[in-house]
Parts: structure tokens; sequence; C-alpha cells
């Protein structure tokens, strides 16, 4: 997820929705679409929500999608198994 629109390389506006915050506030979801990632990395299905004011990135849904995370003192680097 996240509050800024400029980070799309596509994008699909949606009317209606919600997520809920960890402190049970509600932002309004604004659209969705994929966020290219410096070469050749697509992060597909990225919901745009309105007022959010950083960017959130669950792990465990990028695995799920095949991609590898990997932690490093002040990195944090994303690839594709390919």
């Amino acid at each position: 997820m996240t509050g800024d629109a400029s980070l799309f390389t596509s994008f699909v506006e949606k009317h209606g929705g919600f997520v809920t915050n960890g402190d049970n506030n509600k932002g309004i979801i604004i659209g969705s679409g994929n966020i290219g990632v410096k070469g050749n990395l697509l992060i597909k299905n990225v919901l745009l929500v309105e007022e959010l004011k950083h960017n959130l990135l669950s792990i465990s849904q990028l695995c799920d999608k095949g991609l590898h995370v990997t932690f490093q003192p002040k990195i944090c680097l994303i690839s594709s198994a390919d």
C-alpha cells in the first residue's frame, strides 16, 4: 500500500473500499496498480490509499508471489526467482 500516486507505472481507479490500519483508523482505497522497481522487477496489485503517510509492504505476500526478500544491516533486497 502507498499514498504516493507518482510511484505507479499503471493504475486503475477504484470507487469504494477501505483498509483498516493497526491503530483502527480507516483509509479509503483510491485504486490499485503496478509499481516498477529499479531494473525490471514489478510489484503488482498495489493499493493507493488516501492520506497514507508511509509505504507498507507485506513481506509474506511478496514471498507468496515467488519473490526473494533478503535483509542486510542497511538494505532490503527484493529479487525475482529468475
